[in-house]
């Protein structure tokens, strides 16, 4: 039976676990053996990177971390050697382990948590193809400033068949003749409708 100052201390290594994954936003749970020491080295130094934290933790250790922090339910996937990743920003644990357990077979994910809520293995997955939140702005700032890139397409268009034409046409004329030239595709289908429907006979 273990003494007493061998529970305190593995007591005290539970709380100071704890007390490091509080924060974090997703966990990701891993298989890691079989890695070659290179794999390892590369995968840590991309982690850290990212801002994401590693540890290799005896199973038996986690299952009291995580219910110490109100999950219930893991036992099943704290088998076998497990590692965990995590981090506050949400993607980046699932799209780095993600993305090492295609390229080296011997790596397997496991599961984890996602914003408070135990995911399953598909979750993870699925979570690691989201885009990152620096795509997303990306992704958001192109839809917004769409039109204006529209918009300047046109003119330069305008400008290229203008000066095909043998004429170099003024600034204003250019921006007039492109905003122009959208109204009007867009007024042709209704002339054409108009010009199409039946004329009405006048009351006698």
């Amino acid at each position: 039976m273990p003494s007493e100052k061998i529970l305190a201390a593995k007591q005290q290594r539970v709380e100071e676990i704890a007390e490091s994954f509080k924060g974090a936003v997703t966990f990701v749970f891993a298989s890691t053996r079989g890695l070659t020491v290179a794999q390892d080295t590369k995968m840590r130094a991309e982690l850290r990177e990212a801002g994401v934290k590693f540890e290799i933790i005896k199973n038996t250790t986690l299952i009291r971390v995580f219910e110490k922090l109100g999950y219930e339910g893991l036992e099943d996937t704290f088998k076998g050697p497990t590692a965990v990743a995590f981090s506050d920003e949400i993607t980046a644990p699932a799209k780095i382990l993600a993305k090492y357990a295609e390229e080296y077979e011997p790596m397997e994910l496991k599961g984890g948590i996602i914003d408070g809520k135990v995911a399953s293995l598909d979750e993870i997955i699925a979570l690691s193809k989201v885009p990152d939140q620096e795509t997303l702005h990306t992704q958001l700032a192109y839809t917004m400033l769409f039109p204006f890139t529209k918009l300047a397409m046109l003119v330069k268009a305008v400008a290229e068949k203008k000066e095909a034409e043998g004429g170099a046409p003024a600034a204003a004329e250019t921006a007039e003749a492109a905003v122009e030239a959208p109204a009007a595709e867009e007024a042709a289908p209704v002339a054409e409708a108009a010009a199409e429907a039946p004329a009405e006979t006048p009351a006698e």
